[in-house]
């Protein structure tokens, strides 16, 4: 598999279980995620909510007819910033037998041309403190730390 042979499109239903099967495999995802066999309905709701909003794209990288990746790009209009709007990237994965091939590269950088292109005046990503490798592969692309970010569980 090479850059060339991945393609980035739009997911679909069927692409949830790998999708869901790649934010699990991390020490994160092990314990938020449920992996099961038939997958819980409650990531196809999750994912009819996100394909109804306009302000959302969830997509997914394949090669070869395997999606290998995927990411999702939050729109977030809003008051400041002189009323721009914001690209937000979440849950980017790629595949860990596929890593280190360009996949996460060349979905962070369709991301950040689609925000463009639909009027974003930046693109902003949370990654988790522990998560050091992503760091540096943001860092890499451009990306700065520039928030201290802070959560609230329910």
């Amino acid at each position: 598999m090479n850059d060339k042979s991945v393609s980035i499109r739009p997911a679909r239903r069927e692409d949830v279980a790998a999708m869901i099967a790649m934010l699990a495999d991390d020490h994160l995802g092990r314990a938020r995620e449920r992996l099961a066999n038939p997958l819980p309905e409650i990531y196809y709701e999750a994912f009819e909510r996100v394909e109804r909003n306009p302000n959302l794209q969830l997509v997914v990288a394949e090669s070869e007819g395997r999606v290998v990746g995927c990411l999702q790009l939050a729109l977030l209009p809003g008051i400041s910033s002189q009323g721009g709007i914001r690209g937000l990237l979440e849950d980017v994965r790629v595949a860990s037998d596929c890593r280190s091939r360009g996949i996460g590269e060349k979905l962070v950088q369709w991301a950040v041309a689609e925000a463009k292109a639909r009027g974003c005046v930046l693109v902003e990503l949370l990654t988790h403190s522990s998560r050091v490798d992503a760091q540096r592969f943001y860092k890499r692309l451009g990306f700065s730390a520039s928030h201290v970010g802070m959560t609230v569980r329910f």
